[in-house]
This record gives structure tokens, sequence and C-alpha cells, in this order.
């Protein structure tokens, strides 16, 4: 599992490329978290990449004109998973809920 911040400013759609770039790619996003930071915004991901990816998705974001810096790292994300388990209905349960 892998860190990403990514830091931008908050212009219409800048949120959702960044986040298209890892589903295009049909990675999971166990933990997306996005808030202020100064007179930008600021997204973390945790991600489960390898070496390849990780490139690939630098370099896309760093091709969004709106952002700032992208940064990565291993640490912080296995110890935000376990602090801050998932909340809320299981998929299935939900599944089934629409379903019906």
């Amino acid at each position: 599992m892998q860190t990403f911040h990514i830091r931008y400013r908050n212009t219409q759609g800048t949120l959702m490329r960044i986040l298209n770039a890892a589903s295009r790619r049909a990675l999971d996003l166990p933990m997306v978290q996005a808030e202020p930071a100064e007179h930008d915004h600021q997204v973390t991901l945790a991600l489960e990449v390898n070496h390849r990816q990780v490139g690939q998705l630098y370099r896309e974001w760093y091709g969004i004109a709106d952002v700032i810096k992208v940064g990565s790292g291993t640490g912080h994300a296995t110890a935000w998973t376990a602090a801050h388990p998932p909340a809320g209905v299981p998929i299935e349960e939900s599944r089934a809920a629409a379903r019906a």
C-alpha cells in the first residue's frame, strides 16, 4: 500500500481528474481524503500499486494543469487504514438493498 499526497488548485473538475487517473487503471481507492491546505487543496490517496503504475500516475497527475505537487510514501498508508477502519454498510448488504 502506498500513500500519495497531491496538492492542487481547487478548480472545476481537478479532483475528478486526479481520481480518474487511478480508476482508469482499475485501482481500488480504499482511502481518499481531500481537504483545504493553506491557499490550495490536498488529496491523500492510498493505493496498491507497482513501480510502473507509480510512474504512470505521477506523469498523468503532473499533466493536469492545476496539480501543483505530487508526493508519495509507504509508511503512512498502513498506519492510516489501521487507525481509521472504513465505516458503513458492507458492500454485499448494500448490493442486496439496491436489488430489492
